[in-house]
C-alpha cells in the first residue's frame, strides 16, 4: 500500500522527517497510512526505506523542496518494543548450547530479528519459541538474547545469551574485541593479494540508507566523521574467477566486510548492492559467518568455539 504526497511551500527546505510530520498534521495528508504516525515511526519508516522522495530513497537528514513528491510505502511499522513472536515449530539449527549460551546457524534469506512488531519468520522467533527464557534478555524485546545480527542474506553463526548476566559479559567481550568472529567470503581472485588488512573507517552513506560508506579519501574522514574499522583476510583457495577468502573482524560494523572489499575493488560475489556480479546459482551475496569463539572470561559455561561449514553453493564458487 502506498500514497504520494507533494511538498508545499510551507515545508520547502525542511528536513525530510520534519517535513513528513508537518504534512501529516492537518489536511495535507489524509487516510489510513498517516494515522498514528509519530516522530519515532517516521524515523523508522525512513530508515526502513519505506519513504521515497521523487522515487528515490533518502536518509533522515535529507532536505526537501516545494514540488517534491513523497511516496509513503507503509506507515504502520508496528511497536518497536513489541516482543518477538514465539514460533516453537520454526526450523532452528542449534550448533552449541550450555546453561548460559546458545549458538545457532542462520540460513541465508532469513532476517535475524524483526524491524517491526508482529513479523514472523525471523530467526529470533524460532529462538524464543524453543527457549522461552530468552524473553526479556538482550537489547530489545524483538532481539531475545541476541548478541549480534547478521544481514538477511548472510548465512552462519549467531551467538545468543540465555541469561541477563551472560548477555552483559558477552556484550562487553564483543565491545572489547575479545570475542572471535570469522567469516568466509567469495570475491574476484585476480589482483587480490594472498593476505591483507583493510582499515578504511566507515560512515553512514550520505545518499543511500541501504549502504554504508568506506571513507577512502582523507577529506571523507573529515566530512563524515566515520567509525574505525579493520578487516583482516587471507585467501583460502583460488578458482576461476573467484577466490574463497577467510576474514576476521574483532567487532564488525554494519556491512563492514561487504563495504571494505568493495572499496578495494573486490566486491563480494553476488553483492549487487556494493557492485558485485549477480550469481544466479547462489541467489545472494557470498558471505558466511563461519566461526565464533570466546574463552569464557573465567566462566566455563560461557566458553565456546563453534564452526559452521560453508554452504555448498558458495563453496563451489572456488573449487579446490
Amino acid at each position: 500500500m502506498a500514497s504520494d504526497y507533494t511538498e508545499t511551500e510551507a515545508v520547502d527546505g525542511a528536513r525530510l522527517d520534519k517535513a513528513l510530520l508537518e504534512l501529516m498534521k492537518g489536511e495535507l495528508m489524509k487516510g489510513e497510512l498517516a494515522r498514528g504516525m509519530s516522530r519515532a515511526k517516521v524515523k523508522r519508516a525512513i530508515e526502513a526505506g519505506e519513504v521515497r522522495v521523487n522515487g528515490k530513497r533518502r536518509v533522515k537528514g535529507a532536505l526537501v523542496a516545494k514540488g517534491d513528491v513523497i511516496s509513503l510505502e507503509a506507515a504502520d511499522l508496528g511497536d518497536p518494543n513489541a516482543p518477538a513472536v514465539a514460533e516453537p515449530d520454526a526450523p532452528l539449527t542449534v550448533c552449541f548450547q550450555s546453561s548460559a549460551v546458545i549458538v545457532v546457524d542462520k540460513p541465508a534469506g532469513q532476517p535475524t530479528a524483526a524491524l517491526r512488531g508482529g513479523e514472523k519468520g525471523m530467526g529470533a522467533n524460532g529462538l524464543v519459541g524453543r527457549f522461552g527464557e530468552l524473553a526479556g534478555i538482550g537489547y530489545s524485546p524483538r532481539e531475545p538474547g541476541l548478541l549480534h545480527r547478521l544481514d538477511t542474506d548472510t548465512s552462519g553463526l549467531v551467538v545468543v545469551a540465555r541469561t541477563a548476566a551472560a548477555f552483559e559479559v558477552l556484550k562487553a567481550a564483543l565491545k572489547d574485541g575479545r570475542l572471535t568472529k570469522e567469516y568466509v567470503l567469495a570475491c574476484a581472485s585476480e589482483g587480490l593479494p594472498d593476505e591483507g588488512t583493510i582499515e578504511f573507517p566507515i560512515a553512514n552513506h550520505p545518499k543511500d540508507q541501504r549502504r554504508v560508506y568506506p571513507c577512502v579519501h582523507p577529506r571523507d574522514v573529515i566530512r563524515y566523521a566515520p567509525r574505525p574499522a579493520s578487516t583482516r583476510y587471507r585467501v583460502l583457495r583460488r578458482g576461476d574467477p573467484w577466490a574463497l577468502v577467510e576474514v576476521e573482524v574483532s567487532r564488525a560494523l554494519r556491512h563492514q566486510i561487504r563495504a571494505h572489499f568493495a572499496a578495494i575493488e573486490h566486491p563480494l560475489a553476488g553483492d549487487t548492492l556494493y557492485g558485485g556480479s549477480e550469481i544466479p546459482s547462489l541467489g545472494r551475496h557470498a558471505l558466511h559467518a563461519s566461526r565464533v569463539a570466546f574463552d569464557g572470561g573465567g566462566d566455563p559455561t560461557l566458553r565456546f568455539d563453534v564452526r559452521a561449514p560453508v554452504p555448498a553453493a558458495m563453496d563451489a564458487l572456488a573449487p579446490g
